[in-house]
């Protein structure tokens, strides 16, 4: 497959893998309405924030949608958009890299750009999440009026390329039908099925097998007309005369038309690529709900609230775990959490205070602005805001001394499994994954931190740990059994610090 080459790419490469792990540290004076609530607002770099949550969120995530900077080389308040190609390039693909391994398996990635990155960014996300995962390049009509300053051709659209974790397990949901679209459908003749729309019975080409004569109910014979033919075959035609599914005209004089009635067709309809303004929203839409929220400090490029909406209604389902790495002005926690999303949003400049928290306080307070009527939002919930705070490991590899167990438990499952732990432990034992089981001895769990109180593997530590039947491995400051009864009870020793992963 063809790759995207540009000056630092063989660095670039490794920045998702060097990354450190840092710890996420709650900050409760920001934090808003239900202390239980699963949903998080992080203040810092995306690329770290991220990295933070692989160990509790890896594979977790149905819906991510980021709008990145789009490289325009005009200078934002709060974006240095002006980024050279490969600058910008150097910022997406790790960010791209660790949002893929964030993702669950049925889930789906929503990227907002423009053309000036936009057939660079397929390429890449071609790369990362692969071709066969490409799901469609959605053109969002963002602009209405002609702008005057436009030169050559004024520019009214955005691109927002959507792929899959894995296209096999995607399933996305209908958009529902409008009213608009059920008014089509009459009853001219009473029929007891309810109201139909009359249907198109010709294909645009020739075949013989459907090329032959009709008679209509006033007795004219009518044909298809040269170089097309009927969709259903001759020995059809009984069969849909007798259950009324044709249509000649209230005089009966006319060329059959298909019953198609409203009853019999989908609950929903299957969303198309091209999305207008009338029904998404566009930015001038965004930028008048932003002002209700902070009128003196206008975020520039905001997405409309329906835009995040169809988004979400195609790909998500209520209580589904929804991402945004470029969170912005909020939007889109904004949005999942009117539909009853979970959300992760996260955001590096001081507009995490300045514009999602006020935003998304007012969406808990029950605001009546963006889709709140049309999902009849009423207030609740809440979010609980993070700040990045010291790496796991410092620069020569050591554990923090502020790491505590928890932190350290849930790096360490995920470094040996790959997968998310389920929940906080309270003992040594972390769990069982594919028939291993996995322990860890660190900061005194079992007591204190002398060699029998809990750090150290001694045959009293062993006797003191949740039993588990099988091979099992064991993560500790050092070992006192011999590699003798460390092979009889089926255990892999590893020393902290140096057998903890640092990347």
């Amino acid at each position: 497959m063809p790759i995207l080459t540009w000056l630092t790419r063989e660095t670039d490469l490794q920045l998702a893998r060097n990354a450190s792990y840092r710890l996420l540290e709650p900050v409760p004076e920001q934090s808003f309405g239900d202390p239980a609530t699963e949903n998080m607002l992080i203040q810092g770099d995306n690329l770290d924030a991220l990295k933070a949550l692989l160990p509790y969120y890896a594979g977790r995530v149905k819906c991510i949608y980021i709008d990145p900077p789009y490289n325009t080389r005009s200078a934002f308040e709060h974006y240095d958009d002006n980024l050279e190609h490969s600058k910008w390039l150097s910022m997406t693909y790790p960010r791209l890299e660790l949002l893929r391994e964030l993702l669950a398996e049925d889930g789906s990635i929503w990227v907002s750009i423009d053309d000036n990155e936009g057939h660079y960014l397929k390429i890449i996300m071609d790369e990362i999440y692969g071709r066969k995962n490409f799901i469609a390049n959605v053109i969002w009509q963002k602009k209405f009026a002609p702008q005057n300053d436009a030169t050559l051709i004024d520019a009214n659209h955005d691109h927002i390329l959507s792929f899959a974790k894995n296209i096999r397990c995607c399933i996305f949901s209908l958009l529902p039908r409008s009213e608009t679209m059920n008014s089509r459908y009459k009853n001219p003749d009473d029929d007891p099925r309810g109201p139909w729309a009359s249907d198109n019975p010709l294909r645009r080409e020739y075949r013989e097998y459907a090329f032959y004569e009709i008679t209509t109910p006033s007795g004219r014979k009518v044909h298809p007309p040269p170089g097309s033919s009927w969709r259903f075959n001759k020995d059809e035609v009984p069969r849909l005369l007798q259950d009324n599914r044709l249509w000649f005209g209230k005089n009966g004089k006319g060329i059959p038309r298909i019953k198609r009635f409203l009853s019999e067709v989908k609950e929903g309809i299957i969303p198309q690529s091209i999305w207008a303004h009338s029904e998404v929203g566009n930015t001038q839409e965004a930028k008048k709900e932003t002002i209700k929220i902070n009128d003196k400090d206008i975020f520039d490029t905001p997405k409309p609230e329906r835009l995040i909406q169809r988004i979400l209604s195609i790909a998500t389902n209520p209580g589904d775990l929804v991402l945004d790495s470029f969170l912005g002005s909020g939007t889109t926690c904004a949005v999942a959490h009117k539909m009853g999303r979970r959300y992760i949003g996260i955001e590096m400049g001081e507009h995490a205070v300045t514009h999602c928290v006020p935003r998304l306080k007012k969406v808990i307070e029950g605001e009546q602005g963006g889709i709140s009527k049309a999902v009849t939002w009423q207030g609740g919930g809440g979010f609980r805001f993070y700040r990045l705070g010291e790496p796991v490991f410092d620069r020569d590899g050591r554990i923090n001394k502020a790491i505590s167990f928890a932190t350290l438990a849930a790096h360490v499952w995920f470094s040996e499994t790959g997968v998310p732990l389920a929940k906080q432990p309270d003992s040594p034992w972390l769990g069982e994954q594919n028939g291993t089981g996995y322990y860890l001895l660190y900061n005194g769990i079992l007591g204190d931190k002398r060699p029998d109180g809990g750090n150290v593997l001694t045959g009293r530590v062993l006797q003191d740990l949740p039993p588990f039947d099988g091979p099992k491995v064991v993560y500790g400051e050092t070992s006192r059994l011999g590699q003798e009864r460390l092979c009889g009870e089926r255990i892999v020793f590893k020393q902290i610090p140096y057998d903890v992963k640092a990347r």
